[in-house]
C-alpha cells in the first residue's frame, strides 16, 4: 500500500508558520473563534489552499473548504473524500490541535498532485469553524451544524463569553460564507489528530487507529444555601452552598475510581457567592463534564449524579438545579476504514493499535453523514490545550503519510 511520502519540510513549515500566527502580548496562542487573531489563521490557510490549486469555497457558519479535482483525468464519482479538522485554539494553546488536521490533509493533496495521481473522486480539506468552543457554545459548532444537528441561523445568534454575536462576528472578519453548510455530502471522512492522552507515547506505538469516541454529557449545577458569618455560624446551622458542592466534587472522583469502565468525570469551573474569605458560600455553581464510550452507561452515571443531588440537597437543605449544556452520544466509527488505517500502518513497518478517543473532535460530527475515522498520532506527556503540547516531528510525518495511503487507497477506485 505505502508508496511516496508527503513533503515533511512544508508540513512542519505551515505547521510552525501556522503557530506563530494569533499570539498575544504575552507570546500565548489564542485564536479563538472568529476573533481578529484567527481571521489571520483563516487567510493564511485559505491562502496556502489556493497556492495548491485548490478551489476555496466558505459556508454560511465558516467552515473553509479547500476542494481539490485535478484539471488533468476524470473525476468519475461527485461525492468527495473529506479531510480535516479545525484552526481555531484554547486560550493559551499549543501549536498542533486540529490545526495538525487540517495541514496535514492539504500536505496529502499537495502530495497526489505533484505525483500527478488522479482521484476518481474530488479531495476535500476542511478547516471547521469553532471546534474549541471557547469563545461560543457549543464545541464542534461548524461540524454540527454541517451535519445537520444545528440549524445554521441559530447557530449564527450564539452570543459568545464576550458579548459577540457569532454571525456578525463572522462577518466582521470576512468569513460569512454563501454556501449552505452541508454543500458537499462526503462520502467518507478522515481525521489526523494528536492523540491529546498518553496512551500512544507509554505504550510506544506511533499510529493510533481510532474505532470508537466517547459520549460526552455537560452540566451546570448550581446550589443554593444562605450566606453567613464564617465565626458566628455554628456548622450544625449551615446551609453551605460550598460544601454541598465539595460533596459533589468528591462524589464524581469516588465513581469514577470504583468504575472498571473508562468513564471520566470533570469539575471544570466552579464560582462562589459573594465569594468572600469570612462568609458561608451562599450560592456554588460548576460545570460537570462526564464521558463514556457506551451510551447505556454515560446515562447510567447522568442518573447517579442527578439522585446524588437530591441527597445532598436533603441532607445540607440547600436548592440544587441542574442545566444540561450539551449532550452528545459516543459513535463508533466505520470499521473498514479503521482496518485500512491499520493495513496502512503496517505496510509502512509502523505498530498501531485501536483507540477510543476521549476527546470531542468534528469526526463525531460528520460520522453521522459519512463513514468516518480517525488517526491519532502520540502526545507527548499526553499534554493538550496547553503550550507544553509537543509531538515528535517523526511521528507527525508519519501520521501525515498514514493519511496519504489511506486517501490514495479510497480514491484510487469508486467505491
Amino acid at each position: 500500500m505505502s508508496g511516496s511520502s508527503i513533503n515533511s519540510e512544508r508540513l512542519l513549515g505551515h505547521l510552525r508558520e501556522l503557530g506563530d500566527i494569533g499570539r498575544d502580548a504575552d507570546g500565548r496562542l489564542v485564536r479563538l473563534a472568529a476573533s481578529d487573531n484567527e481571521k489571520l489563521g483563516r487567510d493564511r490557510v485559505s491562502s496556502w489552499m489556493r497556492d495548491a490549486g485548490l478551489e476555496v469555497a466558505v459556508d454560511r457558519i465558516g467552515n473553509i473548504l479547500g476542494i481539490w479535482k485535478p484539471a488533468h483525468g476524470t473525476v468519475v464519482a461527485d461525492t468527495p473524500l473529506m479531510l480535516g479538522s479545525h484552526i481555531d485554539t484554547v486560550i493559551n494553546a499549543g501549536i498542533y490541535d486540529g490545526c495538525y488536521g487540517v495541514l496535514s490533509g492539504l500536505e496529502v493533496i499537495e502530495t497526489l498532485n505533484s505525483e500527478g495521481f488522479v482521484p476518481v473522486r474530488p479531495i476535500v480539506v476542511c478547516a471547521f469553524t469553532n471546534e474549541e468552543g471557547v469563545r461560543y457554545a457549543p464545541d464542534m459548532m461548524g461540524s454540527l451544524v454541517y451535519a445537520g444537528g444545528l440549524d445554521v441561523d441559530e447557530a449564527l445568534a450564539t452570543v459568545g463569553t464576550d458579548g459577540t454575536v457569532l454571525g456578525q462576528e463572522l462577518v466582521r472578519i470576512g468569513y460569512a460564507g454563501r454556501h449552505e453548510p452541508g454543500f458537499l455530502k462526503p462520502h467518507a471522512y478522515i481525521e489526523l489528530h494528536i492523540e491529546q492522552g498518553p496512551v500512544l507515547e507509554r505504550e510506544g506505538i506511533p499510529v493510533g487507529a481510532v474505532e470508537n469516541l466517547q459520549g460526552i454529557s455537560w452540566q451546570r449545577v448550581t446550589i443554593e444555601g444562605d450566606a453567613n458569618h464564617a465565626g458566628t455560624t455554628p456548622i450544625s446551622m449551615r446551609r453551605d452552598a460550598g460544601l454541598a458542592a465539595a460533596r459533589v466534587i468528591t462524589f464524581l472522583r469516588a465513581r469514577a475510581e470504583a468504575s472498571n469502565t473508562a468513564m471520566v468525570a470533570t469539575v471544570g469551573c466552579m464560582t462562589f457567592e459573594p465569594n468572600a474569605i469570612n462568609v458561608i458560600p451562599s450560592k456554588a455553581t460548576f460545570t460537570v463534564d462526564l464521558r463514556d464510550p457506551d451510551d447505556d452507561r454515560l446515562q447510567a452515571e447522568e442518573a447517579a449524579l442527578a439522585r446524588f443531588l437530591k441527597t445532598v440537597a436533603t441532607q445540607e437543605q440547600v436548592l440544587i438545579t441542574s442545566e444540561r449544556l450539551a449532550r452528545f452520544q459516543p459513535v463508533t466509527f466505520d470499521r473498514d476504514i479503521v482496518a485500512l488505517v491499520e493495513r496502512a500502518a503496517a505496510a509502512r513497518n509502523l505498530k498501531s493499535r485501536r483507540m477510543t478517543s476521549g476527546a470531542g473532535h468534528d469526526a463525531q460530527m460528520i460520522a453521522t453523514i459519512a463513514p468516518s475515522a480517525m488517526i491519532f498520532v502520540p502526545s507527548i506527556g499526553g499534554i493538550s490545550h496547553n503550550p507544553k503540547e509537543f509531538t515528535r516531528d517523526a511521528d507527525l510525518v508519519a501520521g501525515a503519510n498514514i493519511l496519504l495511503d489511506v486517501v490514495r487507497e479510497l480514491t484510487s477506485s469508486k467505491q
